[in-house]
């Protein structure tokens, strides 16, 4: 029985440890301005606390809208260069572009779920 409750909780870790976005690229987020659909890229760092608790929400949202929508996460620790290109000043801060890839929505603070799928459809998610 502790064997499997072990077991359990390895599986539940590695679950929870995996749950997130890998961190776009410049290319990537370029790609998916010029994509033709509605993007968020969401700027903040895996070891911020709302963006750790956000990061289950935006992978979920990725794999629902995939085809749709564009859903990212650019770490700006590891890539300061994004933070200066968006004139990033706080994470979590996430923005909203529409299909043509311009700016339409910024949003400074962490976004839930509901949040996330507003801004996606003002971007125009249909």
């Amino acid at each position: 029985m502790k064997r499997l409750l072990t077991t359990l909780l390895l599986v539940l870790i590695a679950a929870v440890a995996h749950a997130e976005l890998p961190s776009a690229s410049d290319a990537v987020v370029n790609q998916a301005l010029a994509s033709g659909k509605p993007t968020v890229v969401d700027l903040g760092a895996r070891t911020c606390i709302s963006c750790k608790k956000m990061a289950p929400i935006l992978e979920e949202l990725a794999g629902t809208y995939r085809g749709r929508a564009n859903v990212l996460f650019v770490d700006v620790r590891e890539d300061s260069a994004a933070a200066k290109r968006f004139g990033i000043q706080m994470i979590p801060t996430q923005i909203y572009f529409d299909a043509k890839g311009k700016e339409i929505k910024r949003v400074i603070g962490a976004a839930d779920r509901d949040d996330l799928i507003k801004g996606l459809t003002a971007a125009g998610l249909k």
